[in-house]
C-alpha cells in the first residue's frame, strides 16, 4: 500500500513538473489562446460592441476590461463607428467613463448594463439592435472571441470579429502565465458548457 502511494505521489510530482514546465517555457499558452480566438475581422463596421470584463474592486476595472476599454478607443479613433455598445452589468459604466476619458463623445455610447454572461450580453444587445441594419463589430479579449462570436451569431447578430491582444500581450511577463493558465482553462470550460447548452 504505502509503496503505490509513493509511485502516484512520485507520478503526481512528474506530472506537475511537466506541467510547470510547458506553461511557464513553452509556447503552450500562445497556442491555446490562439486556439480560443479568431483573426480580425472587417473593423470597418458602423455599430462598436465591446464585451465588458473583470471588476478587481468596486468602481475598478480589471485588466481584461482595460484592455477592451484602452482597443476601443484606438477602434473609435478610426472614425469608422457611429455608436459604441458596452455590455455588461457594473462594468459597462465603468468602461464609459474610461473610454470617455480618453475623448469618446459621451452621446455616442450606449450601455447594456443587466447582463451578467457572455450568452446575456449576446440576448441582450440583439434585442438592443432589432432591426438595426448597420455593420456591427464585436470586441473583446483574444481569448475570449470564438465563445463570444458564436453567441453572438446564435443570438441573430452577424458581427465582424476584432479580437483584441489581451492574454497575448500579457504572456511576455511570466509571472502572469499562471494566472493566464486558469484563465484559459476557465474558458475552455465554458466553450464546453456552452456548446453542450446550444448556446454557439
Amino acid at each position: 500500500m504505502l509503496s503505490r502511494l509513493l509511485h502516484f505521489l512520485w507520478l503526481l510530482t512528474g506530472y506537475l513538473g511537466l506541467l510547470l514546465i510547458a506553461v511557464t517555457t513553452l509556447p503552450l499558452l500562445q497556442y491555446w489562446t490562439a486556439a480560443l480566438s479568431t483573426p480580425w475581422g472587417d473593423e470597418n463596421g458602423d455599430v462598436l460592441i465591446v464585451l465588458g470584463g473583470d471588476i478587481v474592486a468596486p468602481g475598478m476595472i480589471g485588466m481584461s476590461s482595460y484592455w477592451r476599454s484602452f482597443y476601443t478607443v484606438r477602434a473609435w479613433r478610426t472614425g469608422h463607428y457611429h455608436s459604441i455598445i458596452l455590455t455588461g452589468k457594473d462594468i459597462a459604466s465603468l468602461m464609459r467613463d474610461c473610454i470617455t476619458s480618453q475623448g469618446v463623445p459621451p452621446q455616442v455610447v450606449l450601455l447594456e448594463n443587466a447582463s451578467q454572461s457572455t450568452r446575456e450580453n449576446a440576448l441582450y444587445v440583439t434585442a438592443l439592435l432589432r432591426g438595426d441594419a448597420r455593420r456591427k463589430v464585436l470586441l473583446t479579449s483574444d481569448f475570449h472571441m470564438r465563445r463570444a462570436l458564436s453567441a453572438f451569431r446564435k443570438a441573430g447578430i452577424e458581427a465582424s470579429p476584432l479580437p483584441i491582444p489581451d492574454a497575448h500581450k500579457r504572456l511576455g511577463d511570466w509571472t502572469q502565465r499562471w494566472g493566464i493558465f486558469w484563465m484559459l482553462l476557465e474558458e475552455t470550460a465554458k466553450v464546453v458548457y456552452y456548446k453542450a447548452h446550444g448556446w454557439t
